[in-house]
């Protein structure tokens, strides 16, 4: 007998090269293989006559082989395998190309099944290329391919779905009846078959009702143990300790009375969740979501006042160096207003040797272990950086928030990062863990909120500030370029700018990823570069304006054309200084420019390629614009004839804001795109699941009732091992 662990190479008849190709596909075991779902079943459980065949019908037929024969083709030198069929209503001619070893296994008298699509030629019916398997007889637990349900699994070079049925029905059969570790309750509130038949039907389902009770099951699992994990990780921090910091209400009224503009009646809301959260004993893990330009910095600058007013120091982390400069400059601006306390002390801390010191309304250089000994003392209330802030020599003598900008989870190594001791560099010895806050401007869906998600707070500010003007969004076919093109030119002598966003940096070489598409499919993507784009803007399109470059993997030196401020070649902190200057008028760029840039005199994003992006990045892109008080204009540029691809562009075009689009995105593109795929450790199945808002709901009121009764799980040892292994291929952060 086998059990769900034993490894694959212990069962006999699978060889090496078998093996190597289903590792390949991350079987390693029989569990493994087992938890290989079907993506989707053919149903050929009807045998039919084969006097009631018709054409374009995929079906089944037994019957007798009469006659089979090879021939080769003089035109295209193709082996083609005939054989004749009968029942007890008329005969057929079954037709395979380049098969010729069929002819060894069908020989004439002998009984099969033949399951595949009917054609027809010269008003004569055949089947063309079917599976087939000889049978003994018509029971139905003797066929893997024909005359059933017949199981397609994703497959790999060399491995076919016919030959992993081959492997797992003897498997089925052999498999010792494996130990259930669902709590019996959530079985029979949810209805849901136990494991030992949820595996058979899966595989090989009598009926297709039962293969989606099976499926069904098998997302519940996942997302079960998702929210026990969620829960888990909520009651634990609840046990960690953390600095309170309490909120002077008047200060903050006056605060918020000196800023430059009226708050939002969600950003104050908002605002209010964080600081109670601050007052509380234990973390704060709150994730402050918002559309792009909806003020969540200024809600964030606001919980870091709060922290420093308390003594506490606040840690700053942006994805990239020029959004860490951009946040440090709004900081900049925003402490520049209030006088109703003493301008905290502001550092920018990145893994350039650009290190930035802002003390009362003056900025000054600082060495870089000047600067760390300034943090090291508690000097600076608010540090701004990259991950740099993470690294060893980065010590804070009270650090009392994190703030993390897109990026949803702040993982417990770096949390202890930042809670080394100041002096030693060791983990502090005192059990206090700084609070976090993440923000996004990425919108996330109710169904990911309630899972993926679940162990996070969540605030939302739905508005946008006062005067902020709708985009104008239009998809821009072939033939209206050269009009896009004249109208960008209108708005650049007016004295505006634009972005110009492409989906690669330069095109693959032709041995490279080019090989994997025929010409004529690559010529229709039309996938831009950034080099050739920016080449042909400033050399053809608009020789006469001032075109900048900027990407990723761009080296210390740029090309750069006409006007810039340095006259050098910039880095790319330079370019983006320059076109926030207004030196450059066209900035060409990769999606490193999706995140967080604000130049509000930018009024037009061209996007290139514009069905090569997600749509909550697309919405991303369009948030760099309308950012000032002219009037914005977005143009998605696609080569794309397809209707999906119109249908999915329409969607950013209509929706109302990015709570919606994330909803459209969601359905469409899955929830891959919101978490990366394969970067979660959680099977097909489950992502599946993570769109079906009834089984979410089921597995939470399952996870809690559980945890409820038993937050240790000890009377669910099987479980507990089952969470473990969960743990282990969970990498959410």
């Amino acid at each position: 007998m086998f059990t769900l662990d034993t490894p694959l190479a212990r069962i006999a008849g699978i060889g090496p090269g078998f093996l190597a190709k289903l590792k390949h596909l991350g079987v390693a075991t029989i569990g493994d293989l087992l938890y290989h779902f079907p993506t989707r079943y053919e149903d050929f459980s009807q045998i039919y006559r084969i006097a009631d065949l018709e054409p374009g019908q995929h079906a089944t037929i037994q019957g007798t082989v009469e006659e089979i024969t090879t021939r080769r083709t003089w035109q295209k030198h193709f082996i083609v395998v005939e054989a004749t069929v009968r029942d007890d209503s008329g005969s057929t001619r079954i037709i395979w190309f380049n098969q010729p070893y069929i002819k060894n296994i069908l020989r004439p008298g002998r009984l099969a099944n033949f399951s595949g699509k009917v054609a027809v030629s010269q008003d004569e019916l055949y089947l063309s290329h079917p599976t087939f398997e000889p049978v003994s007889g018509d029971a139905r637990d003797e066929t893997r391919h024909t005359a059933r349900l017949v199981p397609i699994y994703p497959e790999t070079r060399g491995l076919t779905s016919k030959g992993i049925r081959y492997l797992i029905q003897p498997i089925l059969k052999g498999l010792a009846r494996p130990p259930e570790w669902l709590p019996g309750a959530a079985l029979r509130m949810n209805r849901l078959p136990e494991l030992h038949h949820a595996l058979q039907d899966v595989h090989f389902p009598e009926r297709i009702e039962d293969a989606l009770a099976a499926k069904r099951r098998f997302a519940f699992e996942d997302l079960f143990l998702l929210q026990l994990e969620n829960f888990a990780q909520k009651m634990k921090l609840a046990r960690t300790r953390a600095v309170q910091i309490k909120t002077d209400i008047p200060l903050l009224k006056r605060i918020i009375a000196e800023l430059p503009f009226a708050l939002t009646a969600s950003q104050k809301r908002s605002l209010w969740e964080i600081l109670q959260d601050l007052e509380k004993g234990r973390p704060m893990n709150r994730l402050l979501q918002g559309d792009v330009g909806s003020g969540k910095t200024v809600v964030a600058a606001l919980a870091a006042i709060s922290a420093a007013e308390n003594g506490r120091e606040t840690a700053i982390m942006a994805p990239t160096e020029v959004l860490a400069r951009q946040h440090f400059e709004t900081f900049k601006k925003l402490f520049s207003h209030i006088s109703a306390v003493r301008e905290p002390k502001i550092a920018l801390m990145t893994a350039s040797d650009t290190k930035l010191f802002y003390e009362n309304g003056l900025e000054s250089p600082v060495k870089k272990g000047e600067l760390r000994e300034k943090v090291r003392r508690g000097e600076i209330p608010i540090v701004i950086g990259t991950h740099a802030l993470l690294e060893e020599s980065v010590r804070f003598k009270s650090l009392g928030l994190v703030v993390i900008d897109e990026q949803h989870r702040f993982g417990v190594e770096q949390r202890a990062a930042l809670s080394r001791d100041a002096r030693s560099g060791r983990r502090a010895k005192a059990t206090f863990t700084p609070h976090f806050l993440s923000m996004s401007a990425t919108p996330i869906p109710r169904t990911l909120m309630l899972t993926v998600f679940g162990d996070l707070d969540i605030s939302t500010i739905t508005e946008l500030p006062a005067g902020r003007k709708n985009i104008v969004t239009k998809i821009v076919a072939p033939e209206n370029r050269p009009k896009a093109y004249e109208f960008i030119r209108e708005q650049i002598a007016r004295g505006r700018q634009a972005f110009v966003i492409c989906p690669r940096i330069e095109k693959p070489e032709q041995d490279g990823a080019e090989k994997s598409f025929r010409a004529r499919e690559w010529s229709a993507l039309e996938v831009k570069s950034v080099k050739e784009e920016f080449e042909k803007l400033s050399t053809t399109v608009f020789p006469d304006l001032r075109v900048a470059m900027l990407h990723g993997q761009m080296p210390a030196s740029s090309k750069t054309r006409r006007g810039l401020a340095s006259g050098g070649k910039p880095n790319k902190e330079q370019v983006m200084r320059d076109f926030k200057d207004g030196a450059t008028d066209v900035l060409v760029s990769t999606s490193v420019i999706e995140v967080g840039v604000d130049v509000p005199n930018a009024v037009i994003m061209m996007i290139e390629g514009a069905e090569r992006f997600g749509l909550a990045q697309l919405y991303q892109f369009r948030g760099r614009v309308g950012r000032g008080e002219h009037q914005s204009f977005c143009f998605l540029f696609t080569e794309s004839g397809a209707k999906s691809t119109h249908e999915r562009l329409r969607a950013i075009v209509e929706a109302k804001n990015g709570f919606e689009l994330a909803e459209i995105d969601l359905k469409l593109r899955g929830p891959g795109e919101f978490l990366g795929e394969r970067q979660t450790g959680l099977p097909d199945i489950a992502m599946r699941g993570l769109q079906d808002v009834e089984l979410i709901k089921a597995s939470r009121a399952s996870a809690l009732r559980v945890i409820q009764e038993d937050q240790h799980l000890n009377r669910y040892p099987a479980l507990q091992l089952k969470l473990a292994e969960f743990q282990k291929k969970l990498h959410l952060e």
